[in-house]
């Protein structure tokens, strides 16, 4: 019966010895050991693909659709034919237009200078008989009645020389019929421009609203192109997110469609205002999409790298409760107060209030603060 007793007591103090020897070594906690890591904050958002410059194209004047030359999804250089109009009327009208001044040129204004030489050589003579035949009534040699007559035949020739003057000088190079003609000739010519509907710039085809035997009118759009070099994703950044962006910041933009593709892109502008109904401030950016993968319309999520470090002090945000930390050390746990920089969704760069090599415990799993911990297991990133 002894002998029991003794092995019973023997037990109840190893157990006792080793619940003092498990309390002395303290309890078994995870910790994170904080290390200096490269840190970048990005704001993430959504976007849309969009055209700088979208034009709509159509008609000035109103005629006949004669072809159509491109369809969507055409890429058009500047100058490129889109639609032509019927324009056999506004033909026969500039090639009128041109002959009358090719007439000018070629019959009128030679005839002109012919008549007004003829004319001056008409006028001298008849100048000369007229001053002859008066010497003569003077002497008495010839009847005043013959030399009024000369008198007023060389009166007779000088208006016809007058007349002569004006005629070459309404038709000469510059003169008034010239211009006039030459107006009609560009009036005509820009008449038939407007049968051919080119592109303003180099873009993309988008839509078209056009068949050949449609009767088209200003005011129609006909066509809408985007400008090749002026496409751009525009993303609704939440306005408490506002404060770090910065143009020319480096973005990275990705299409659901091509999610391993990342394109990048740099901010290009960013609105004067927010967005009172949803909050959000609209900030653009530019592309570099070499494959042209994008699309317009396209939704697309959109990272701006706000800043950066290349070594920082960093924790996981679940380490971190409000602006303090709770740190392992000499088997004791303290809670320290901390100065917060950078952060991510997860993580938070450390100014000051710890060193590198620390150790952190969670705080939801941390014991009283005045017990004994040791480390079961130590992580080194979050």
């Amino acid at each position: 019966m002894r002998r029991w007793w003794v092995i019973g007591g023997a037990g109840v103090l190893a157990l006792v010895a080793l619940a003092g020897w498990s309390r002395w070594r303290g309890e078994a906690v995870t910790v994170l050991q904080v290390q200096q890591q490269p840190l970048e904050q990005w704001v993430v958002a959504s976007g849309q693909v969009r055209y700088q410059s979208l034009a709509r194209i159509g008609a000035e004047i109103t005629g006949t659709v004669e072809q159509r030359h491109v369809r969507e999804g055409d890429q058009v250089a500047a100058g490129d034919l889109l639609v032509s109009l019927q324009a056999d009327d506004l033909q026969a009208q500039f090639e009128q237009a041109q002959t009358a001044l090719d007439q000018l040129r070629n019959q009128l204004y030679p005839q002109a200078v012919q008549t007004l030489q003829e004319a001056r050589l008409a006028w001298q003579q008849a100048e000369r008989e007229a001053q002859r035949r008066t010497q003569l009534a003077r002497d008495d040699m010839l009847a005043p009645e013959q030399a009024e007559q000369a008198e007023y035949q060389a009166k007779t020739r000088k208006a016809a020389l007058r007349r002569a003057e004006l005629a070459e000088n309404a038709l000469k190079p510059g003169g008034d019929e010239e211009r006039l003609l030459l107006h009609k000739l560009e009036l005509a010519r820009a008449s038939l421009a407007k049968t051919r509907i080119r592109a303003p710039f180099a873009g993309t085809v988008q839509t078209r609203s056009v068949e050949p035997g449609d009767q088209v009118q200003p005011g129609k759009i006909l066509l809408e192109i985007a400008q090749l070099d002026g496409q751009e994703v525009v993303a609704a950044v939440d306005e408490k997110y506002m404060a770090p962006l910065a143009l020319d910041q480096r973005a990275v933009v990705i299409a659901d469609a091509w999610p391993q593709q990342e394109l990048q892109a740099r901010v290009s502008f960013m609105a004067p205002a927010v967005d009172e109904a949803g909050g959000t401030l609209d900030v653009h950016l530019q592309v570099d999409d070499p494959q042209q993968l994008l699309r317009q319309g396209m939704t697309v999520s959109v990272s701006v790298l706000t800043a950066s470090k290349p070594q920082a002090l960093v924790v996981s945000r679940d380490y971190l409760q409000q602006q303090s930390v709770w740190r392992l050390q000499d088997g004791r746990l303290q809670q320290v107060p901390v100065t917060t920089g950078l952060q991510t969704s997860t993580r938070v760069e450390i100014l000051s209030g710890l060193n590198e090599g620390d150790l952190l415990v969670l705080p939801e799993q941390r014991p009283q603060q005045d017990s004994r911990l040791r480390v079961a297991r130590m992580i080194t990133h979050d």
